[in-house]
């Protein structure tokens, strides 16, 4: 039963991460049905690992668009300037984020990681996709690739990825998609740039973690990491190539319906008792 749990686990953390629709909102009513067995110190490393899983993927999906050397010459590698210029503007949008979150993530998470906060967010957001979705139909995008991001442009999206870091539930993919579409970006771009983000954002909560927490587990304990985080990688590969092609043709309204669909049934589960969180 643990392998089949990590295995949910790691399907669920695959999809939730890159659809703009919360990672956490889901792990909250997951967790509520399929509890994992182990400790809190072992939860936490868990959930952190099933995070690497996903990353693992955009890494390799995105490979060529992101690793910036070539070796013709084994001595002296080649450096691509255009994506260093990338990793430039990855790395700036994620000031703000990361320096809030370093300071006060626990805080948040006491103060936010709850039911309420966190259906609250689905909802608002979901509202917003809708919402700015209508009002950017028949509009012409002003940014269609990554490349075209400006440095205000990639900072105000950092912004916005703060508020994801500040309220669970509002979905880090979902809060920096809002914020590139409000200022003229494409979805393919909006879509890839957040895949980007998500890189050293959740390379550097997951090293916190495991800072914190330590890799001290039993063997079966290791086993059950692996598998979480070989079902979140295998699974965040498709999901990923599924956004960008769906988003060639569709916009993200459907998202937005979802959320509030699920953030009502978060609350109305936590008015019943079902919740507990």
């Amino acid at each position: 039963m643990g392998f089949f749990k990590a295995v949910i686990f790691g399907i669920v953390e695959g999809i939730t991460e890159w659809l703009p629709v919360s990672s956490t909102g889901h792990m909250i009513l997951l967790d509520e049905f399929v509890k994992l067995d182990g400790s809190a110190r072992f939860t936490s490393v868990f959930l952190v690992f099933i995070q690497l899983g996903a990353i693992f993927a955009v890494v390799l999906l995105f490979w060529n668009k992101l690793f910036p050397f070539q070796f013709h010459d084994k001595y002296r590698p080649i450096v691509d300037r255009e994506k260093m210029i990338l990793w430039g503007k990855i790395l700036l949008a994620c000031v703000p984020a990361a320096a809030v979150g370093v300071l006060f993530d626990s805080v948040f998470e006491k103060l936010f990681y709850h039911a309420v906060p966190v259906a609250m967010a689905l909802i608002i957001f979901g509202v917003a996709f809708i919402i700015i979705e209508r009002w950017n139909k028949g509009r012409k995008p002003k940014m269609t690739s990554v490349d075209q991001l400006t440095v205000p442009t990639v900072l105000v999206i950092g912004v916005f990825q703060l508020l994801a870091a500040v309220f669970p539930g509002t979905s880090r993919s979902g809060a920096t998609i809002i914020g590139a579409l409000l200022l003229g970006v494409s979805r393919p771009a909006a879509s890839e740039f957040t895949f980007y983000l998500a890189v050293p954002v959740m390379l550097g909560a997951s090293l916190l973690k495991v800072l914190q927490y330590g890799l001290s587990f039993s063997g079966a304990e290791l086993m059950l990491l692996g598998t979480g985080m070989a079902a979140a990688f295998l699974v965040s590969a498709a999901v990923i190539r599924f956004l960008m092609n769906y988003i060639r043709n569709h916009d993200f309204q459907i998202f937005g319906w979802y959320r509030i669909l699920l953030g009502s049934i978060v609350l109305l589960l936590h008015l019943a008792g079902f919740i507990q969180v």
